[in-house]
């Protein structure tokens, strides 16, 4: 087996240690004048399991504004959407990003940089066990 190093990254929360929510974030705080990195837009199922709905890059303020308004992820506004962000060096963004894309699978969008991944750690715990995934890929 070849170990694979995972480029660990620094996701950040609100206050209290807490998942942001997408719809409370003040995006007109100056924190994030000119922040750009990268994103996960996501919410819990009942399960307590993470569901990603978008993963992306940019300028947050300006993505999440857009994000905030768009029927595509709206439709999931319902289930608490909670979002995460986090910097990284600019020439790592694009492959962090296919990575996250290819692990996460988000139900919106599904174009990534055309990059190679690079292996980054994730702000929460995924279930990834060949069973389950061999499960979910079997047609019957």
């Amino acid at each position: 087996m070849i170990n694979q190093t995972i480029m660990n990254l620094l996701w950040l929360k609100c206050k209290n240690n807490a998942w942001c929510s997408l719809r409370d974030v003040d995006l007109s705080h100056s924190y994030y004048d000119n922040f750009v990195g990268i994103y996960i837009i996501w919410y819990w199922n009942k399960f307590g399991e993470a569901v990603t709905i978008k993963v992306g890059q940019g300028n947050l303020r300006e993505q999440l504004t857009v994000h905030r308004s768009d029927p595509r992820i709206q439709q999931y506004a319902h289930l608490n959407l909670l979002v995460t962000w986090t910097d990284t060096l600019p020439h790592l963004r694009d492959g962090a990003e296919a990575y996250l894309g290819k692990v996460l699978k988000p139900r919106v969008g599904s174009l990534f940089p055309d990059a190679k991944p690079i292996p980054v750690s994730l702000p929460f715990p995924m279930d990834l066990l060949p069973s389950r995934v061999e499960q979910q890929a079997r047609p019957y």
